[in-house]
């Protein structure tokens, strides 16, 4: 029997002594029932962040932000079409209001924290809002894309969020001006112009995927990356 047990003792796994290979499994195993037992673990507002907010905006500010926080950590598990929903319907609560009128300038594209913080924002801002939720929530960067139309109804370009679960399927509408998540077939009032993601710009052919080019155009873009890089 000792000699059986010594034996046992020096067998290796692809050169790891075998009672290493054991530990590092049972490591494994708990990392794993980790994640799975606590899902809410996997998006934090840090505490600055808050405080901040709180500073400039009020209270509110803060209400609203942890309120988005709850949101993602609430509905992590659930299906991409239940988060579409349930994040289509948390943005659009937050009052429509111009960049001249929130931020002092004529153009500005806001951070999640700043649109959510100051409690208002234009088409921009909750498209884009909306689509860096639902990728934290999980949802696949390319299934996304942030997309500049034409609003007949209003005469003017304007933004939107649309989702396409696999390629050459229709995208879905997410839209401030419409509450209901459609079809882009169905939204006769809005012609594309461009879409972009964070890896890709495509330029839109009719109602297609369009043409990729590269993503060098979008300065508003590329200046809030930057200040959500700083937490703003």
């Amino acid at each position: 029997m000792n000699n059986v047990l010594q034996r046992s003792k020096r067998q290796t796994v692809m050169g790891i002594p075998l009672k290493g290979v054991v530990w590092i499994l049972i490591l494994i195993a708990g990392l794993l029932q980790s994640i799975i037992a606590f899902p809410n673990d996997i998006f934090h507002l840090d505490q600055n962040v808050l405080l901040q907010a709180k500073g400039k905006w009020g209270k509110q500010a803060q209400t609203r932000l942890l309120s988005w926080e709850n949101l993602m950590q609430r509905e992590w598990s659930s299906s991409d079409r239940e988060k579409l929903e349930k994040v289509n319907s948390f943005m659009n609560k937050i009052p429509y209001r111009e960049d001249i009128d929130v931020w002092g300038v004529p153009d500005y594209w806001a951070t999640p924290v700043e649109f959510l913080g100051r409690g208002a924002g234009d088409c921009e801002d909750y498209a884009i809002t909306k689509y860096f939720t639902l990728k934290a929530m999980g949802v696949s960067e390319q299934k996304l894309k942030i997309t500049y139309v034409k609003a007949l109804q209003l005469g003017k370009t304007h933004m939107v969020l649309t989702y396409t679960d696999k390629p050459g399927d229709e995208p879905l509408v997410l839209d401030n001006l419409n509450k209901s998540i459609m079809p882009a077939s169905e939204r006769f009032d809005l012609i594309p112009i461009f879409s972009f993601n964070g890896t890709e710009l495509w330029m839109a052919q009719q109602r297609g995927q369009g043409e990729s080019t590269g993503s060098s155009r979008l300065k508003p873009w590329r200046n809030l990356l930057k200040r959500m890089s700083e937490n703003k």
